[in-house]
């Protein structure tokens, strides 16, 4: 009889066992709300977000939500812009002045208004998902020895 490889499962981010559900924690940043809590404000200026929550003090510092928000704003935006200019144009066909004196405005207005709540949300999936520190590890790239190199 042969007995069962041990499991070698790997955990990163301690020992943090408490729930964190995914879609909770995105509506509570997309309302501009920590997705710890749910009642502290996340930003303190239009896409800057706050150092701490100041109703659970849960750190929102370490948070790198990098390039996300602005890729998802532009599918998004593309996606209801393109599709609402080329609707319109088949049913009242516009000078191209005109078309763009409607629709530059509106990308522009959208983009601003959904930004922050998707910027939001990404934190809200890295606070549930307990990446970037919000799992209580380093945030450290790791150090790999790379087989024929040099150690520095």
């Amino acid at each position: 009889m042969t007995t069962p490889a041990p499991d070698h499962s790997v955990q990163f981010g301690g020992t943090d066992t408490s729930e964190r559900p995914l879609g909770r924690s995105i509506i509570r940043g997309m309302l501009n709300k920590c997705p710890n809590c749910g009642s502290g404000k996340l930003f303190r200026a239009f896409l800057k977000p706050v150092d701490n929550c100041a109703a659970c003090g849960e750190a929102m510092h370490h948070h790198r939500s990098d390039d996300l928000p602005p890729y998802l704003t532009i599918f998004v935006i593309g996606h209801v812009i393109l599709g609402g200019y080329m609707l319109t144009d088949l049913v009242w066909p516009l000078p191209m002045w005109l078309t763009f004196a409607i629709w530059a405005p509106a990308t522009l207005l959208s983009a601003l208004l959904i930004i922050q709540p998707i910027k939001g949300g990404v934190i809200g999936l890295q606070w549930a998902l307990r990446m970037h520190g919000f799992g209580g590890h380093s945030d450290d790239h790791d150090v790999y020895e790379i087989p024929g190199r040099d150690k520095p």
